[in-house]
């Protein structure tokens, strides 16, 4: 119960550094119930790389119980647009469902699609930087990080350049992942839901177009699956962008926020960028928290934990475990090779656009290195409010 106490989500001081808090989560023991959010907190680097893989576990418990059967209460009937559309996609299935539809996808989404995109990505990178360069600094998250990945995405969804739709992916986003964060207000419920009305009702114009002028383009791509209902392409569309754009933005960020405040910038292992990207994403993982339903009892180093449960896996303090990662786990070391971080899940729901994160950091980061080596902080930077998606507000550079 004391170490629980140090885990506070809404308290700024606790999201600007919860890595003390981590710490004193994991020395206290496997689990620990904490009230607030009526889940158990997993902190240990074992036990988050083996729950995230244990199939009593899952994202939903609908494929096997009904509310009533799970002890639970039905999602209120307002946020059904949200529920709809997040319920549908790839993150939130599970069973039959769940293998059918990432089988499919990933016909469409395979890794010689990601290499394809690799000299469209470098382009953009370069591109961005060279504007950020040309002003002598800026707000590096809106001249960088966020256009570079939403312009990815879009590309990949065949989302015309000139539509007006495109400067609506990432708010579209933002609303949406809103719903995430732990206990979220009945105002982000509404964001939320607005979003996924307007997101949805853009999608399914686009899938419209793309069968009868078919493109070179992941929907035009969903829609050859004949499998496919027309909600499950809307929901893997939408996943896409935010599973595939939210971990970039705020790593690209968080990193360049990250090495310029330990100094490391000049660090940088340039040309080869891979092994750094995965330290930055180990070091301060943008999710933080990944919620699983417990489907038949578990237990997690003597404690049974039933069946209705809700687990919160603690990525971020499983990623700073010195039981996996030694005593430099709260060290930045850009050339740690052993670092099977928990970034990008594991299992099932593996992420499935990892390698496509990866190649938009290290296009990001070799631009930032190659066009602006005297980087520079010009003003502190303000975190979100939000725990579980971890990012800032901006970052304001000079060059």
């Amino acid at each position: 119960m004391d170490a629980a106490a140090a885990f506070d989500p809404w308290s700024p001081e606790f999201v600007a550094d919860p890595y003390p808090a981590y710490a004193e989560l994991r020395a206290a023991g496997p689990a620990h119930w904490y009230g607030p959010t009526r889940q158990w907190l997993i902190p240990r680097h074992e036990d988050v790389s083996a729950l995230l893989r244990d199939r009593r576990l899952g994202r939903t418990y609908t494929h096997r119980f009904t509310h009533e059967e799970f002890g639970r209460e039905a999602p209120d009937p307002r946020h059904e647009p949200f529920h709809t559309l997040n319920d549908h996609g790839l993150l939130d299935l599970e069973g039959a469902d769940h293998t059918r539809i990432r089988r499919l996808v990933s016909k469409a989404f395979t890794p010689r699609t990601v290499e394809r995109l690799a000299p469209t990505v470098r382009g953009l990178a370069d591109g961005l930087v060279g504007e950020l360069v040309a002003a002598g600094g800026g707000d590096l998250q809106a001249a960088v990080a966020e256009p570079l990945p939403v312009a990815v995405i879009a590309a990949m969804l065949g989302v015309p350049e000139e539509a007006e739709e495109r400067a609506m992916l990432r708010p579209w986003s933002a609303a949406i992942c809103g719903m995430f964060e732990l206990n979220p207000s009945e105002e982000t419920a509404r964001a939320a839901v607005r979003a996924s009305i307007e997101f949805s009702g853009y999608l399914r114009e686009l899938i419209a177009r793309r069968r009868t002028e078919p493109g070179e383009d992941l929907v035009s791509a969903l829609i050859g699956v004949e499998e496919l209902t027309e909600q499950e392409m809307v929901s893997t569309c939408v996943l896409l962008l935010n599973a595939g754009h939210e971990a970039t933005v705020n790593t690209t960020v968080g990193g360049v926020w990250t090495l310029l405040r330990h100094g490391a910038w000049d660090a940088l292992p340039a040309p080869e960028l891979s092994t750094a990207v995965d330290e930055l994403l180990r070091y301060d993982t943008p999710l933080h928290l990944f919620e699983r339903w417990v489907l038949d009892d578990i237990e997690v180093g003597g404690t049974v934990i039933p069946r209705g449960s809700e687990v919160a896996l603690l990525l971020g303090s499983a990623n700073r475990d010195p039981a996996r990662f030694g005593p430099t786990a709260d060290a930045l070391d850009l050339t740690r090779a052993d670092n099977p971080h928990v970034t990008f899940g594991a299992g099932i729901h593996y992420c499935l656009g990892a390698p496509l994160a990866r190649l938009e950091l290290a296009a990001a980061f070799d631009a930032l290195l190659r066009r602006a080596p005297g980087l520079r902080l010009a003003a502190d930077p303000v975190r979100k409010p939000g725990y579980v998606i971890r990012g800032f507000e901006s970052l304001l550079v000079e060059v």
